[in-house]
């Protein structure tokens, strides 16, 4: 019988090395012979030398002394160049973490050996068919040296997988092979909704003007002559409804002035203010004891109006789906702009975490979590109190780094819980190098010095208060092209309003809010430049993580909405800071480096939620024409009023 030929041979190796004036023998005289088709196992305690014998056999590093032989070729003695070659065509390594280079995909993971081997092409192509299903190449994208992008199958089936199908599609009729993406997407689309399902809102921004005209016409059935000044219109960028003529209808109209409206709201005014999400109110002008005017709510006169609004909105939803070609054009649309999105489910049963606390398990919703921080977007763990969110952030930070996905984290959390999370740091990650930040470190002779150490300084992750983040300014540049921007926003909507002869209190409004922004403006010009100041940018922080995330919920907002709980139009100093810094991250991460966590992401508002979108989803808010929060309340939710006492009286108030 023939015997096993030998595979590798070992002989009296060694490997020391210095450390200052000693010697450190990490391998002292080992022989071991393995032959052909035998599985051989290392066993002994920590630091005896296994992964050293490893990194010998691997051809990772040299012997000191000693012979080393495999597959008969003397490796103990070859130069480095030699030694390269031979471990990328002779030796296969599985490591302990997985290893893969986070810019590359998984298909250009597994070929970048074959690639560098010298493997054609076609070797590789028959590699991406062999993972057909498991990868996709993504079409109209490609590598910048011209290759196809691959990604996983979770990210392709997931995310707007409607527009996906479409390119995936136009793609497919010119290369059969995105036929394979043309068949994953039909299956992962989302189930179309019905009108039966659908609820449609008059305001919902959504709509098409036209369909709101036609809808005011057909109800309120104007005379011909007035049809000519009646028209709908909608500014992009205020959110604002307009209808032009409103004023000019006769007092004999029974639809305008009794069915649907009274003597001091015709129908078209409340239309309007419909449309703008507005409650009717009705206000007296009367001269107090001093003579002066003031407005005084007509209690009666209101109360009427908004029954007669309730009306015109119960007619609307009668309306919207009584044509058969409007339904289907309006549900199609519905399904394409809202029900799109297919979420991706994240798995964290396979990460390792190298150098956490053995001592210490993860729950599976816990990893699910880190996995979802690590590959996906920016996250919101909002998970209830005791869940587990700061293991779920230090784990995160640290496995992004590891694996090269980011290189200095900062986290800001309360004040008095820096010390906190700095120990549960440290007890989940034992040898990590952190900076906590102090109450000294940002008195004003030592903030900048501080600052410094962040910027200089290889720390896995900076820990400080939320009042000290507030601290490190946003660059000058960065605050006026943010301000400058929202100044020609504002001009541009204040020539579209006035072109539409919109309501002159909401060109008031804006122009207002334009003055504002230009004091902010001119204040950062005429400020003195301080060059000793280290911005936030020359930090070098790549991901932000902050810790009670509901501390800044008071974010200014712009609405039409009056007197409605919750709608605050104050701006909070922190919250805007916050938010220039979580749009910078964005910039150099592509959206992929902001995470919030807290347990009350909706404490007394739905403006709270959009709020936490505008910090993580910006972008997405932008895709769908949502970034105006009238244009998101219309899509998402409806205003209904209740009376609330006052010393007064009563007062209505939406909510």
């Amino acid at each position: 019988m023939e015997q096993p030929a030998q595979i590798i041979t070992v002989a009296d190796l060694k490997k020391y090395y210095t450390v200052g004036p000693n010697t450190v023998k990490a391998l002292d005289g080992v022989s071991l012979d393995v032959k052909s088709g035998e599985f051989v196992g290392v066993m002994g305690r920590s630091g005896s030398g296994k992964s050293t014998l490893l990194n010998m056999l691997a051809v990772l590093e040299s012997p000191t002394d000693g012979f080393l032989e495999i597959d008969g070729e003397p490796v103990g003695i070859l130069s480095e160049r030699k030694r390269i070659q031979f471990r990328r065509n002779s030796i296969g390594f599985v490591f302990q973490s997985y290893n893969l280079m986070p810019q590359y995909t998984t298909l250009e993971n597994v070929a970048l050996p074959l690639a560098i081997r010298g493997v054609s092409k076609r070797v590789r192509d028959e590699l991406a068919e062999e993972l057909r299903g498991v990868i996709f190449q993504v079409p109209g994208i490609t590598e910048p040296d011209g290759s196809p992008h691959y990604v996983t199958a979770d990210e392709y089936l997931s995310g707007n997988v409607r527009r996906k199908l479409r390119q995936a599609q136009r793609a497919a009729e010119q290369d059969p092979a995105f036929t394979v993406n043309v068949e994953a997407l039909t299956a992962a689309q989302p189930k179309d909704l019905d009108a039966s399902e659908i609820e449609v809102r008059l305001g919902a921004t959504w709509i098409d003007k036209e369909y709101i005209q036609q809808f005011m016409f057909e109800l309120l059935e104007p005379p011909v002559y007035a049809r000519r000044s009646l028209e709908v219109n909608y500014s992009e960028f205020t959110a604002e409804w307009n209808i032009s003529g409103k004023n000019s209808i006769p007092y004999n109209d029974i639809n305008a002035r009794m069915t649907y409206g009274t003597d001091c709201a015709n129908a078209y005014k409340i239309l309007e203010d419909t449309l703008n999400l507005r409650d009717v109110r009705i206000y007296d002008t009367v001269r107090d004891a001093d003579g002066k005017e003031k407005r005084v709510l007509n209690s009666k006169e209101t109360t009427l109006a908004q029954q007669k609004q309730q009306a015109i909105k119960g007619a609307f939803r009668d309306w919207i789906w009584r044509d058969p070609d409007r339904r289907r054009e309006l549900v199609q649309l519905y399904n394409e702009r809202f029900n799109s999105t297919r979420p991706r489910e994240y798995d964290g049963r396979h990460l390792i975490f190298p150098g956490m606390n053995p001592e210490i398990t993860l729950r599976e919703h816990q990893r699910n979590a880190i996995a979802h921080d690590l590959y996906g977007g920016n996250t919101l763990l909002a998970h209830e109190v005791g869940a587990g969110k700061t293991f779920e952030m230090i784990a995160a930070a640290m496995e992004g780094k590891r694996l090269g996905l980011c290189q200095k984290s900062l986290f800001a959390v309360p004040n008095h819980l820096t010390e906190q999370w700095a120990s549960e740091f440290l007890r989940l990650y034992p040898s990590a190098n952190i900076l906590v930040a102090t109450k000294k470190d940002f008195e004003t002779r030592n903030r900048k010095k501080f600052c410094a150490r962040i910027a200089t300084g290889d720390y896995d992750a900076v820990i400080i208060g939320h009042s000290q983040f507030e601290r490190i300014p946003v660059s000058r540049e960065r605050q006026e092209r943010l301000l400058q921007e929202q100044i020609w926003e504002i001009e541009d909507g204040i020539s579209e309003l006035k072109a539409s002869r919109a309501e002159r209190f909401t060109i008031k409004e804006l122009e207002r809010t334009k003055k504002n922004l230009k004091a902010k403006l001119q204040k950062l010009h005429d400020a003195a430049r301080k060059d000793d100041v280290v911005t936030f940018e020359q930090l070098g922080v790549d991901r932000l993580y902050v810790d009670e995330a509901h501390s800044f919920k008071n974010l200014f907002l712009y609405t039409k909405m009056r007197n409605v709980a919750g709608l605050s139009t104050t701006d909070a100093q922190k919250s805007s800071d916050m938010l220039l810094k979580c749009r910078y991250i964005d910039e150099i991460t592509h959206g992929k480096g902001v995470t919030f966590a807290t347990g009350t992401p909706i404490s007394n508002s739905m403006t709270e939620l959009y709020t936490m979108m505008r910090y993580l989803q910006h972008d997405m808010l932008k895709r769908n024409s949502l970034t105006h929060f009238d244009c998101w309340a219309s899509a998402f939710g409806e205003t209904t009023t209740a009376i609330e006492l006052a010393p007064e009286g009563y007062t209505l108030v939406g909510r």
